[in-house]
């Protein structure tokens, strides 16, 4: 069966170069955008026998470090060589930008369940499966931190030394260049994270974007962790910044509905977000006492990052409709985050 011809925006001319690294037919092979991401962009690939995913950098877009699919591609292989099953397959990596006008890569498609902001339709996932979910996803990322460092090759993935430091002020730069709207709580979080970046460092290989919307599942009745996905931010630095990260994406019910867009959380079944700090700190050796600065980093990165791409939308690089409320997000993260602040609590 001949595939279809129309090739996805960004896309026009890989047909031979896949043809070539796949060695299929070109007229064989499909190619379609997964909808759904807010930064890089993802398409299925399927020839006759076996289907594969293709990662490239967001359209019209200078490459940053957070948008470097060699690097994405290198982490996945250093990650295999340390031992950790839970990536898929990395196939071929393009460095040559004339193909498509940017790097890219391919890698195995790991079928399973992928949860994004709702249940999906026709499936019923009960307190019981988001129990053992809550827990299945601490334990991968304890295992993550957790990988030795040195003999895999991870440890040249990053700079650990003044890593916190780096991370918080290098995010508020890009919070004021990428600014739009005067939104106070925003600056008022930026201000504090630089005044009070905790003293006491870790070292440990963390992903950066962990959440459900990039775990493939084992299906609705199993929520074994098959694969974990979107490995662009992934690098060596302080494991609680990384479980900060999650922790902004680990909506509550009562949270602002707003910040419940990116992870299904809030879900009768999960664990709280003090219940996850709980059970971090029972599995881990690291002092978990600085959580709050941890969790309003993490608060402010996402708002960030929805700041980033809703610039992105207002300059016209990016035509979704979802992107036009983003700035909504931004303003409920730096309003989440100053609170926390305030109150000591998470």
């Amino acid at each position: 069966m001949q595939a279809e011809q129309n090739d996805p925006k960004g896309l026009e001319n890989v047909r031979p170069y896949l043809s070539e690294v796949l060695q299929v037919d070109q007229e064989t092979i499909g190619i379609r955008q997964f909808k759904g991401g807010y930064s890089n962009l993802t398409y299925l690939i399927t020839t006759p026998s076996k289907e594969f995913v293709l990662r490239r950098p967001p359209l019209g877009l200078k490459i940053s470090k957070a948008h470097d699919m060699v690097r994405e591609f290198r982490i996945l292989e250093a990650l295999q060589k340390a031992g950790y099953s839970k990536v898929p397959l990395p196939v071929d990596c393009c460095e040559r930008e004339e193909i498509i006008g940017a790097p890219f890569f391919i890698m195995e498609k790991v079928e399973g369940l992928i949860l994004r902001n709702r249940i999906p339709e026709g499936l019923t996932l009960d307190k019981d499966f988001f129990g053992q979910l809550s827990k299945n996803t601490l334990d991968g990322l304890l295992e993550l931190h957790q990988l030795e460092l040195q003999k895999s090759g991870l440890g040249q993935l990053g700079k650990p030394d003044g890593y916190t430091v780096r991370q918080v002020k290098g995010w508020s730069e890009r919070y004021t260049k990428s600014k739009t709207d005067d939104l106070k709580a925003m600056e008022k979080v930026s201000e504090w994270l630089n005044l009070n970046i905790p003293k006491e460092e870790a070292v440990g290989f963390i992903h950066n974007d962990y959440k459900y919307d990039n775990l493939v599942l084992g299906g609705e009745n199993n929520p074994e962790i098959l694969a974990v996905l979107d490995w662009e931010m992934a690098t060596v630095g302080h494991p609680l910044m990384d479980l900060g990260s999650s922790l902004a994406y680990w909506c509550e019910e009562d949270d602002n509905d707003l910040l419940k867009m990116f992870n299904l959380s809030h879900a009768p079944g999960n664990m709280s977000r003090s219940e996850v700090i709980h059970y971090y700190d029972k599995n881990s050796p690291l002092n978990l006492n600085d959580m709050v600065y941890y969790y309003a980093f993490g608060l402010f990165k996402v708002g960030v990052i929805a700041q980033q791409i809703y610039k992105r939308y207002c300059m016209g690089f990016a035509d979704d409709p979802r992107f036009a409320g983003l700035i909504h997000v931004v303003e409920a993260c730096g309003k989440k985050a100053l609170e926390s602040i305030k109150t000591q609590n998470i």
